[in-house]
C-alpha cells in the first residue's frame, strides 16, 4: 500500500512539471517557431483546459473500469505526446501535441486522487493529502528548473524529451501498484473496518445532486477563485527574469537565476504536511475547524505575494556566465545572506508559499469528507474542472492585463501590477470556506451516517 501511495504522489508532480516548463522556455520557443509570445500563452491555457475537461471523462471511466488500467492508459497518452512535443516545427503542431498531452493528464487528478483517498484513513487525510499538494508544488518548481538549466546548454526541446522518458518509467511502476478496495479504509465509523466488500457504484442520476450539494458548491467556487490568483504564479520566473535583466545581466543568465530563485522561494511549501496535520486536529475538535483554519491562511497569502512582487532585486552580484550553473547557484545562496533585498524576498517568499500550502491538503480532505466513496472520483473530476478553469482564466488574464498595462508601463512593472491585481481573488476564495462551514457539518454527518448504515447491512 505504501508503494502505491508513493507512486500516486510522484505522479501528481508531472502535471505541474509540464505546466512549469512553458514560462521559462516561452521566449525561446517563440523565436524558434517564429510566433509571438501571446500565442504560446494560449497553448499553455489550452493544455490546462483540456486537462480539466478530460478529467471528468476519466473520472467517469474510473467508476466503470479498473482504475489501475485507466491510469496506465492515461499516462501512456501524455508521456508519448509530451515527447512528440519536442519535434514540433510549427505552432499548429505544438498546440496539437499539448492538447493530446492535456487529455492524458486528465487521469491524474480524477483517478489518481481517487485511488489515494481510497487508501487513506480519514484521521490522516489532511496529512497524507498534503504530500499530494507538495508534489504538485514541487512539480512546478522542477519544471521551471529543468527548463532553465537545459536551455543554457541545449535547445528548448530537450526538457520535453526528458519528461516523456520519465512518464514511461512511471508506467512500469504502475504495474506493481495495488488496485484499491473501497470501504475498508473508512475507519469512521469503526464498523466499516469489518467491511471487505463495497459494491456501491456511481449512478448517472447522482451527478446533479453532487454538483448542487452545498459543501461541493462552495468548494468548487473556492478552488476556481483561488486558482485565478495562484494559476498566474507560474509567470513569477518571467517576472524575476525581467528584474534581473534590469540589473544589467544577459537573458541567458537571468533565465537560469530566475529558475533557481523560483525554486528557493517555494521552500515554504514544505509546511504543507504540517498544515495538513493541523487541519486534521482542528477537524477532530469541530467539523467547521478545517474550513476556518484554511480560510485564515488563504487570506494572508495575498499580502505576502503582493509584497513579494514589489520588492526590487537591487544590488545583485552574480557571475554573468550562463554556462556555469553551479557558480550561479552558490552566488544566489550567498546573496540571500549578504544582500538585504534578497533576504527580504526570501523571508516574504517563505510566508507566502507556506500560507498558500495550507490550502491544498485541507481542501482535498474536505472534499473527501463530504462525499461518499463511490462519488469521489466524479466529484474530484468536477472540482478539477473548476480548478483548471481558474488556472486557465488566470493565465489568460495575465496576457490580457499585460497587453493593457504594457502600453503604460515597461517590464518588470507591467508584470508586477498584473500579478498583484490577480491576487485579489484570494479574498472571495477564503470567504467560500466560511460560507461552506455550515453545509460542511451537515454533509459530513450524512456521509458518516450512511456509511454506518451500510456497514450494518454487511
Amino acid at each position: 500500500m505504501n508503494f502505491t501511495i508513493a507512486v500516486i504522489i510522484i505522479l501528481a508532480a508531472f502535471e505541474h512539471i509540464i505546466i512549469g516548463l512553458f514560462p521559462p522556455l516561452i521566449q525561446y520557443i517563440a523565436k524558434d517557431l517564429n510566433v509571438n509570445i501571446a500565442s504560446l500563452g494560449f497553448v499553455s491555457a489550452a493544455n490546462i483546459l483540456v486537462t480539466s475537461l478530460s478529467s471528468i471523462y476519466w473520472g467517469y471511466l474510473s467508476g466503470k473500469y479498473p482504475q489501475k488500467r485507466m491510469m496506465i492508459a492515461g499516462t501512456l497518452i501524455w508521456s508519448v505526446s509530451i515527447f512528440l512535443t519536442s519535434f514540433s516545427s510549427s505552432y499548429f503542431q505544438i498546440m496539437f501535441f499539448q492538447v493530446i498531452t492535456g487529455f492524458g493528464l486528465g487521469c491524474i487528478t480524477s483517478i489518481g486522487l481517487r485511488i489515494l483517498t481510497d487508501f487513506i484513513p480519514n484521521q490522516k487525510r489532511g496529512l497524507i493529502l498534503s504530500f499530494w499538494g507538495m508534489a504538485q508544488g514541487f512539480g512546478g518548481i522542477a519544471g521551471s528548473i529543468l527548463a532553465s538549466l537545459t536551455i543554457a546548454n541545449y535547445s528548448w526541446r530537450w526538457p520535453f524529451e526528458i519528461v516523456g522518458f520519465f512518464g514511461l518509467f512511471v508506467i512500469i511502476c504502475f504495474l506493481f501498484i495495488q488496485e484499491p478496495i473501497k470501504g475498508p479504509i473508512e475507519s469512521t465509523p469503526k464498523e466499516l473496518l469489518k467491511n471487505t466488500h463495497y459494491d456501491y457504484r456511481l449512478e448517472t442520476r447522482h451527478i446533479k445532486f453532487l454538483i448542487l450539494k452545498g459543501s461541493n458548491v462552495y468548494l468548487f467556487m473556492q478552488t476556481f477563485l483561488m486558482n485565478i490568483a495562484t494559476g498566474s504564479l507560474i509567470w513569477i520566473p518571467t517576472l524575476y527574469t525581467f528584474k534581473i535583466m534590469q540589473q544589467g545581466y544577459s537573458m541567458g543568465t537571468a533565465v537560469i537565476v530566475s529558475g533557481y530563485l523560483y525554486a528557493i522561494f517555494q521552500i515554504g511549501g514544505i509546511a504543507s504536511f504540517y498544515f495538513g496535520h493541523l487541519g486534521d486536529k482542528f477537524q477532530r475538535k469541530t467539523f467547521r475547524g478545517r474550513a476556518y483554519f484554511t480560510a485564515f491562511f488563504v487570506c494572508i497569502t495575498m499580502p505576502c505575494y503582493i509584497a513579494l512582487f514589489f520588492i526590487p532585486m537591487s544590488n545583485l552580484s552574480l557571475p554573468n556566465d550562463q554556462n556555469n550553473e553551479i557558480t550561479i547557484l552558490v552566488s544566489i545562496l550567498r546573496q540571500i545572506f549578504i544582500n538585504p533585498w534578497i533576504t527580504l524576498l526570501f523571508v516574504l517568499s517563505l510566508f507566502a508559499s507556506a500560507a498558500q500550502s495550507a490550502n491544498s491538503p485541507n481542501w482535498m480532505a474536505l472534499l473527501t469528507d463530504v462525499n461518499l466513496p463511490e462519488h469521489r472520483g466524479i466529484t474530484f473530476s468536477i472540482a478539477n474542472l473548476f480548478n483548471s478553469l481558474g488556472r486557465t482564466i488566470g493565465n489568460a488574464a495575465v496576457g490580457i492585463l499585460l497587453g493593457i498595462l504594457s502600453t503604460r508601463f515597461n517590464e518588470p512593472y507591467s508584470y508586477i501590477y498584473t500579478l498583484s491585481i490577480l491576487q485579489i481573488f484570494l479574498i472571495p476564495s477564503a470567504f467560500c470556506y466560511l460560507k461552506m462551514s455550515k453545509n460542511n457539518v451537515i454533509d459530513i454527518k450524512f456521509v458518516l451516517k450512511t456509511l454506518k448504515e451500510r456497514a450494518g447491512k454487511v
